[in-house]
């Protein structure tokens, strides 16, 4: 046959490209296998910040108290605890500290903090050299790989001191690699724009995970034009006394301000209301009269939802106009017609449309609520664990419990489809289909929605019903069911995962309570991070050694320590602990990756060069 200088051209270009593509194909298998035998992320878990700015970020400056655990972890355990304090208290305050007890020199800090950077960059992904800052950067490389280094650095204070700084401004950025959120960053404290603030800053919103709680429903709801959330929203944020946040996001609330004040003067607000000035309590009842009326009118609309039970207008009609009112607590409500007591008058009507402008339109709380739309989930898994803010909804008898049709990972797909159709159109200014909008109602206050988790909500009893029996919001049976190894069995199926992380139910721990089933399965990190609770909270947090709980110090132990240049009290939790560094080829993740490595070992092995082909395209 002839030769043909076309046909080998041909040739050669083939395997140019088959030789091109076995190098990827390594490449990419290389760094599957470098990643399944990485350690796992060092993981922090939080829930329920309630609008807790400033002391969620205080908390996070200084980890979560991770710090010293991961000191411990890094360092042979010879070293003592008082040496390991010295280090952590080195690295906080970013220089040298000299002390007469402990006695470790500048080399000696200096090589401790090489040992914990170390253990903290290797076997992970690193976030690269950039995490250096250029002036040490050489330097800290060389003392990394074990390398000599020039004599300066250990014998020169001013250098030795900086070295220092460096090393442990870096420690503080790795120190962290996943942040999982449990939800409820909106109401009941001032700041939570400063929250979503940093959570979604460059520095943060790479390594968050967020799952949605109640309360970040309900603004999401309001935002997506259900009126009696706006209320609810709006009732919320002026029992608190939140006006500042308001004027933060440019909202426009003295229409509303003027006719509360007209129409329900402080003096005849004799309700059970929180709000501590004259304007936020007067406030706070015309919203609960506009948020209890367009209530009904959903609950009328969608009879599947079965909430008959917070229809109280009629009811509360019927007393004012009998004067059987001796279980009232307050009896002035000149706006509701005692004949038609769920319609709104003119100027409810015009208020509330206003506000549901504001906000559907407001372009300040779209950026916040941007965050959450794009980065939340009903739930999330990670490292074998399934996040999620409170429950998923269960019946007495320790089964899954169905809502339109679906139960247990479908409902919250479900859920999570419907919030994301809401989310496009909310951020696109399209408009809603209202089916889409009732359900962020019931999702916010219904028994068998998985944000919530009793049996009702009872804000009309509470303000106005002097019988406290009637308050009572009796919590349905996730508590109980995650105490028995039938149900956590059946969670670990459905999910395929190990454990169970969840937020929303206060714990006390000064009564003994703890965050973690005995088992180490279901594990509640406290909702009582806001001041409203307990002002204390949990965090939780996962290395690749251990799983511990941190119970957090209040304002208050925090301040005194400041006050005596001391670190606030941390109380540990230890949950498990793992003899070797548990790594992510251990976890769910890493079944996907082996299962991506097979496929791509197939491709290589079909994409194989023979013998007499294994050469180069350059020679």
């Amino acid at each position: 046959m002839p030769f043909s200088p076309k046909s080998a051209r041909e040739k050669g270009r083939a395997q140019d490209v088959r030789v091109s593509e076995i190098d990827e194909l390594s490449s990419r298998l290389l760094a599957i296998d470098l990643e399944l035998n990485s350690n796992i992320p060092t993981t922090l878990w939080i829930s329920d910040l309630h609008g807790e700015g400033d002391r969620f970020k205080s908390i996070l400056r200084g980890r979560f108290g991770m710090l010293f655990q991961t000191c411990k972890e890094a360092l042979p355990s010879t070293f003592s605890a008082e040496k390991i304090q010295l280090l952590t208290k080195i690295i906080r305050k970013q220089h040298y500290i000299e002390d007469d007890v402990i006695q470790m020199d500048m080399q000696d800090v200096i090589l401790c903090l090489v040992q914990i950077l170390k253990y903290k960059l290797t076997n992970i992904k690193a976030p690269g050299s950039d995490i250096f800052r250029p002036e040490f950067r050489d330097i800290i490389n060389r003392l990394l790989s074990g390398l000599p280094v020039p004599d300066p650095i250990f014998e020169e204070p001013i250098i030795a001191d900086r070295l220092i700084a460096h090393l442990s401004h870096t420690i503080r950025l790795v120190l962290l690699d996943r942040i999982q959120v449990l939800g409820d960053v909106f109401d009941r404290g001032p700041q939570p724009d400063k929250i979503i603030r940093i959570l979604s800053s460059p520095a943060y919103r790479d390594m968050v995970d967020y799952v949605y709680g109640n309360h970040d429903i309900l603004w999401m709801g309001a935002a997506s034009g259900n009126q009696s959330l706006v209320a609810e929203a709006m009732r919320i944020t002026c029992r608190y006394d939140h006006f500042e946040f308001l004027d933060r996001l440019g909202f426009d609330s003295s229409e509303l301000a003027s006719f509360a004040e007209q129409t329900y003067p402080v003096e005849l607000a004799t309700g059970n209301f929180k709000a501590k000035t004259n304007k936020g309590r007067s406030m706070e009842k015309a919203l609960a009269v506009i948020q209890f009326k367009l209530e009904e009118q959903t609950i009328a609309d969608f009879p599947v939802y079965g909430m008959e039970s917070r229809l109280w207008m009629e009811r509360l009609a019927k007393m004012l106009r009998s004067g059987d009112t001796a279980g009232l607590n307050d009896t002035h409500f000149p706006t509701i017609d005692l004949h038609h007591p769920g319609r709104l008058t003119d100027e409810e009507r015009a208020i509330i449309d206003g506000l549901t402008r504001q906000f559907t339109s407001n372009r300040r709380l779209k950026r916040l609520l941007r965050f959450l739309f794009t980065k939340g989930k009903t739930y999330h898994i990670q490292n074998n664990f399934l996040n999620i803010h409170a429950l998923v909804p269960s019946t007495a008898e320790g089964d899954f419990e169905s809502f339109l049709g679906h139960k247990g990972k479908a409902l919250l797909d479900f859920i999570q489809d419907t919030i994301s159709r809401v989310g496009e159109r909310y951020l696109a200014s399209q408009p809603q289909d209202k089916s889409d909008q009732a359900l962020f109602f019931y999702l916010w206050c219904g028994p068998k929605s998985p944000f919530f988790g009793k049996h009702a909500m009872k804000t009309f009893e509470r303000y106005f019903l002097k019988d406290k029996a009637t308050h009572a919001e009796r919590t349905l049976f996730w508590k109980d069911n995650m105490q028995t190894g039938s149900f956590k069995r059946k969670m670990q199926q459905e999910f395929g995962v190990q454990r169970v992380i969840f937020g929303h139910t206060p714990v006390n721990y000064k009564k003994g309570l703890q965050m973690a089933s005995e088992d180490g399965v279901a594990i509640n990190v406290d909702g009582g991070f806001a001041a409203a609770y307990y002002n204390r909270g949990h965090s939780l947090v996962h290395t690749p050694y251990q799983l511990y709980g941190i119970i957090l110090p209040t304002p208050d132990e925090i301040n005194e320590a400041a006050l005596k240049l001391e670190s606030a009290p941390l109380d540990i939790e230890l949950i498990d602990e793992f003899p070797q560094p548990m790594k992510i080829k251990d976890t769910i993740a890493g079944k996907h990756l082996r299962q991506q490595r097979q496929a791509i070992l197939q491709r290589l092995q079909h994409c194989a060069i023979p013998n007499n082909h294994h050469s180069t395209p350059d020679n």
